[in-house]
């Protein structure tokens, strides 16, 4: 019924595969959310989050707008497979029609109920391959039986969360009741900011170690700086980018993007063992030519952060000076991350 692929994410709560799953009519692009596998102390949260989760969907995956449902049991929940890049990668500055579209997904969603609650994180927004705009990770939204005065305080906030996104990425398209709305929190907003903030981060950063927005983990945080600082010593180095990559072994690996002259990847490690830095070395080192770069030279750590998690199918939905494609090109042949991974045809 499942064929794993890729790991996209995995916590304390949950892993979540991109994979095969087989309907009466074939074998489809599906997203898998496992709980199996969490430690036995988050497992009743997990449970709970998994239920939320496929309740929203069952009503939400109509709509075109979020995935759809297509199993769930106590343990698990498949969800259909959108073919788009999340917000914090897919970057759309100064694209209107996409904080149209995603102002119109909201609204659907509301409408029939349901509040997400969790849209403050880039990670749950998606731009799709058409340009429009969807929503995921339904772990904490809610339906509500009314649209009392708690669902139009929900809903406020989802919105209110949008145009948070939309004042990063296209400010000059925000109105004058958007910009009013930005400066007004709800009470519970504020309320949540000084009371259940504070618990949040001690559990997710005290007990957890979710030190970034996306959850990697002290390596990303602690580790990736002190190794690129060691590599960048190397008198070979031009260059060095880090990112974060799922992995069903340690659950947080690093990704080590080198761009050096001529030398060898062992020559790297053993350069990084000699160093003695208070640091694990990068699950993956590939060394490169040259790392990929936007308009203003800096590096396209969105184009690297696909190619980390090997999402390399996604990379035509990003925007790149074409002549830096070839470059990507090879960097994606050359790739070191196939743990988890088969070849999905499109």
């Amino acid at each position: 019924m499942w064929r794993s692929g890729t790991v996209l994410k995995q916590d304390v709560f949950s892993t979540v595969e991109r994979g095969l799953f087989r309907t009466p009519q074939g074998e489809i692009e599906a997203v898998l959310r496992r709980i199996d596998r969490v430690p036995w102390w988050t497992r009743p949260i997990a449970r709970h989050f998994l239920k939320r989760e496929g309740r929203a969907l069952a009503a939400a995956g109509s709509l075109g707008i979020a995935p759809k449902l297509l199993h769930l049991e106590p343990r698990a929940l498949i969800r259909s497979w959108i073919d788009g890049i999340t917000l914090h990668i897919a970057k759309p500055t100064g694209d209107c029609a996409y904080f149209r579209s995603a102002k119109a997904a909201l609204r659907a969603l509301h409408r029939i109920g349901i509040t997400h609650n969790d849209l403050a994180k880039e990670q749950n927004w998606l731009r799709g391959a058409n340009g429009r705009a969807y929503l995921t990770d339904f772990q904490l939204a809610t339906r509500f039986s009314r649209r009392g005065r708690l669902f139009r305080l929900a809903a406020y906030e989802d919105l209110r969360h949008l145009l948070k996104h939309k004042r990063r990425y296209a400010p000059e398209s925000l109105t004058a009741g958007e910009r009013r709305m930005l400066a007004r929190k709800s009470w519970i907003a504020r309320a949540w900011l000084v009371t259940g903030k504070r618990v949040y981060v001690w559990f997710t950063r005290g007990l957890l170690g979710f030190t970034d927005r996306e959850g990697a983990g002290p390596r990303l945080v602690y580790d990736a700086p002190l190794v690129a600082e060691r590599l960048k010593a190397h008198p070979k180095v031009r260059d060095v980018a880090i990112l974060p990559f799922p992995d069903r072994r340690v659950g947080t690996g690093l990704y080590a993007f080198v761009e050096a002259e001529r030398m060898s990847e062992a020559e790297l490690e053993d350069f990084l063992n000699r160093g003695s830095i208070k640091a694990k070395n990068p699950e993956r080192i590939q060394l490169v030519d040259a790392l990929p770069r936007a308009r203003d030279g800096s590096v396209h750590i969105e184009v690297l952060a696909l190619i980390a998690m090997n999402q390399v199918d996604l990379l035509d939905g990003l925007s790149m000076v074409e002549s830096q494609r070839p470059l990507v090109a090879s960097i994606v042949a050359a790739r070191k991350n196939f743990r988890d991974r088969f070849n999905i045809q499109r």
